[in-house]
C-alpha cells in the first residue's frame, strides 16, 4: 500500500530486471485481471499491477475520477514505488486511454506500450445517442450495484457461485430488482474467466459497496477523459518512434477495427495484431498474445541499450 495524495494504492511488484513493465487494468477490473500475464512477464522482468483509487485493495477514490487526476496518482505510485524508467505501459480497454494521456503527459518515461483491445477516444469523446444511453445506465446500475453491495446481496450471490451454485445468483438478483441481473450476471462472468483460486478476492472486491461507486465515478467522468485524450492526440499528432502494439479483439466491428489501425499508425513502430478466439478481455481469453507482445518490445530495448 503507497500513499498518494492522501490516498493509499495497492500495487503489486514482482520480478526484477529492467524495462519496468506497468499493467494498468479496464475501468472497473483490478490488477487481479492481469495475474496470469503479470506472473509469466515477471520472469523476465520488472513488473507492477496495481488498482486504481476506489477499486481492489485501494483507498475509496477523494477525488473526481478525470483521466489527469488519473495518471498523477500512477505517476506518483509508480516513483514513490521505487519503480525506475523506462517504463512499458500494459494497458486494457478503458486503461488504453490512461496509458494515452500517462505517455502524453510523461513521454521520456515511456519506452513501450501494448494495448488490448482499447477503447476509442473519439468514440466516447462523443457518444451517440446510443452509447450516451448505454453509459447513463451503466452508471445508474453502478449505484444500484453498491447500494445492493451495502446490504449483502452482492456477498450472498458470489457466495453462491463459489460453492458451485449456478441458478441461485441470479434468481436472488431477479428477486431484489430486474436491473441487477446486469450487475450480477456481469461479475459472475468476471469471476468465471478468472483462475478459480483468486475468486474469493474478487468476491471480497464486489462485496464492497466503494468498488460500484468508484465504477460510477469513472463512468461518469468517462466522456470528458476520452475527450482529453482525443485532444491531446489531435495536438500532438504523433507517437514518433514509440514502440506501439495495438491488440485487437478477433470479435471487434469494423469500426473498432479501424480505429485500431488508426491507432498504431501513430506510431512509425505501431501496429495491429487480431488475436483469433478472444473477446474483449484478451488478458484472459489469450494472455499468451500479450505475453509474446511484450516478450518482443522487452528484448528490443535491451538489445538497443
Amino acid at each position: 500500500m503507497v500513499k498518494v495524495g492522501g490516498v493509499r494504492l495497492h500495487v503489486s511488484v514482482m520480478g526484477e530486471g529492467s524495462p519496468v513493465v506497468v499493467f494498468e487494468a479496464g475501468i472497473a477490473a483490478t490488477s487481479l485481471s492481469w495475474r496470469s500475464v503479470q506472473l509469466e512477464i515477471s520472469k523476465l522482468t520488472t513488473t507492477a499491477s496495481y488498482d486504481r483509487a476506489g477499486l481492489g485493495w485501494s483507498d475509496a477514490a477523494s477525488s473526481p475520477r478525470g483521466i489527469g487526476q488519473v495518471v498523477e496518482e500512477l505517476h506518483a505510485l509508480l516513483d514513490c514505488a521505487g519503480l525506475a524508467e523506462p517504463r512499458i505501459l500494459v494497458a486494457h480497454s478503458y486503461g488504453g486511454l490512461v496509458a494515452r494521456a500517462y505517455v502524453e503527459r510523461y513521454p521520456a518515461e515511456v519506452a513501450g506500450m501494448v494495448l488490448a483491445d482499447p477503447v476509442s477516444a473519439r468514440e466516447w469523446a462523443e457518444p451517440s445517442e446510443s452509447q450516451r444511453r448505454l453509459l447513463h445506465r451503466g452508471i445508474r446500475l453502478s449505484w444500484r450495484g453498491a447500494l445492493l453491495a451495502r446490504v449483502g446481496v452482492v456477498r450472498l450471490a458470489v457466495n453462491l457461485l463459489s460453492a458451485g451454485a449456478r441458478r441461485a445468483p441470479k434468481l436472488i438478483a431477479r428477486a431484489t430488482s430486474g436491473h441487477a441481473v446486469a450487475f450480477i450476471e456481469r461479475i459472475l462472468g468476471e469471476i468465471r474467466k478468472l483462475p478459480p483460486e483468486i475468486w474469493p478476492l474478487i468476491q471480497a472486491h464486489w462485496s464492497d459497496p466503494k468498488c460500484f461507486e468508484a465504477m460510477a465515478g469513472y463512468l461518469e467522468a468517462l466522456p470528458e477523459s476520452a475527450a482529453a485524450v482525443a485532444g491531446a492526440t489531435t495536438a500532438r499528432g504523433s507517437l514518433q518512434d514509440l514502440p506501439l502494439v495495438v491488440l485487437s479483439a478477433e470479435d471487434v466491428d469494423s469500426i473498432q477495427r479501424a480505429e485500431h489501425e488508426m491507432l498504431a499508425q501513430l506510431s512509425a513502430h505501431g501496429r495491429v495484431e487480431t488475436v483469433p478466439a478472444s473477446a474483449h478481455w484478451i488478458q484472459l481469453d489469450r494472455p499468451d498474445a500479450l505475453i509474446r507482445a511484450i516478450h518482443e518490445i522487452v528484448l528490443d530495448l535491451r538489445r538497443s541499450a
